[in-house]
């Protein structure tokens, strides 16, 4: 069973990720926070596998809400629930050791399989929300590119790989793409974050853009 922390300001949208967690066989809801305080005593008592954290809340945010709780508990998983105005948050999040990302308006399905790859520590990210990093460093870094030099060495498809998920996709499209079986994509996946010494796939889409293969 996957144990979830809720950490959401509007108890409307709590209700509703409670309703959805709750209404999976693997999933269980074990706790409910309105804003940061709330979530770091949550994940205290109750030592959760995931926790999906809103950003903008009164009092303790969820930026400082995160990296008080990986300060303690490193192992669990902050997944960001986010909208697409919080650009200045989301590097925060991802600063302190957010291992996911996802949009409010994604699909129930989406959201859920999100929380199993959470759990099962495969970092979940929507796609849009991928881009929408990378783009955002690309118009603040735009002069010169670091060059290939900033990578570790790579076999040709590790390079087709990390290229394509800077482009926000998904490892399914990535496997689609190049042909491949989805285990395979996270083979590779996993062979860059240990080559690169990242963790998360918003890192490698960055290093990929100071490396000037993002528009490979």
């Amino acid at each position: 069973m996957i144990r979830v922390v809720l950490v959401d300001d509007q108890h409307l949208v709590r209700a509703g990720l409670r309703i959805l967690c709750d209404s999976a066989p693997d999933v269980e809801t074990v706790a409910e926070a309105a804003n940061g305080h709330e979530a770091v005593r949550a994940v205290e008592e109750h030592r959760p596998d995931v926790v999906l954290m809103d950003l903008r809340m009164p009092g303790m945010d969820g930026v400082t809400a995160t990296a008080r709780i990986l300060e303690r508990h490193r192992h669990t998983r902050v997944v960001v629930v986010t909208t697409f105005d919080d650009d200045e948050n989301l590097y925060g999040a991802l600063s302190v050791g957010a291992f996911g990302f996802l949009l409010k308006d994604s699909a129930p399905e989406d959201l859920l399989a999100a929380v199993r790859r959470a759990a099962a520590g495969e970092p979940p990210f929507s796609p849009a929300v991928l881009r929408r990093v990378v783009g955002r460093a690309t118009e603040r870094h735009r002069p010169a590119p670091a060059g290939e030099d900033v990578l570790p060495p790579l076999t040709p498809r590790e390079r087709d790989v990390l290229v394509l998920l800077s482009h926000g996709l998904s490892n399914a499209d990535i496997a689609e793409r190049l042909h491949l079986g989805v285990t395979t994509v996270k083979t590779h996946v996993g062979s860059l974050l240990t080559k690169t010494g990242l963790d998360n796939r918003v890192r490698l889409a960055l290093l990929a853009h100071s490396a000037g293969i993002d528009a490979d």
